[in-house]
């Protein structure tokens, strides 16, 4: 029977992570299933849980005036949604919508931060799993910025 620390150390974020460094993260862990257009969490709101997508597919929006929202990422399965936990003051900065029936792994943000302060190793392995990921959401806004105020030839 496949539990629920096996199927999350399977997730492709945590692939290769020692098993004695990921198996507290499932006590921080949850199944969570969300419909096609609901949100997993909401601009301003309390960054408290991040998500591991199993399947599906979540957009992350940007809400900028006399516009629809601006699609900032899509992630898909094997990523991970919402990096606002990790720093004060711990709100999210984005929207996040899924856009077809998303399965993912839900973790409690507090709990992710006091295992990681216990021990530091665990840590250092979800910084150098994340930073990675910051860049690449850095890397696609800077694109989008680009598509909407870049310049265009006359």
């Amino acid at each position: 029977m496949e539990t629920l620390e096996h199927l999350l150390l399977e997730h492709p974020f945590l692939a290769g992570l020692d098993a004695a460094l990921g198996r507290p993260l499932a006590g921080c862990a949850r199944n969570l299933r969300f419909a096609a257009g609901e949100f997993l969490f909401r601009e301003g709101e309390p960054a408290d849980e991040f998500y591991l997508i199993r399947e599906g597919r979540v957009v992350l929006e940007l809400h900028v005036p006399a516009r629809s929202p601006l699609v900032i990422a899509a992630i898909g399965d094997g990523d991970i949604v919402g990096l606002s936990w990790l720093a004060p003051p711990h709100r999210w900065a984005f929207d996040a919508r899924a856009t077809a029936e998303t399965r993912a792994f839900g973790l409690g943000a507090g709990c992710v931060r006091e295992r990681c302060e216990e021990n530091h190793h665990l840590g250092y392995e979800m910084m150098k799993r994340i930073l990675p990921v910051t860049v690449r959401r850095m890397q696609a806004a800077r694109q989008q910025l680009l598509d909407v105020y870049g310049q265009h030839p006359a």
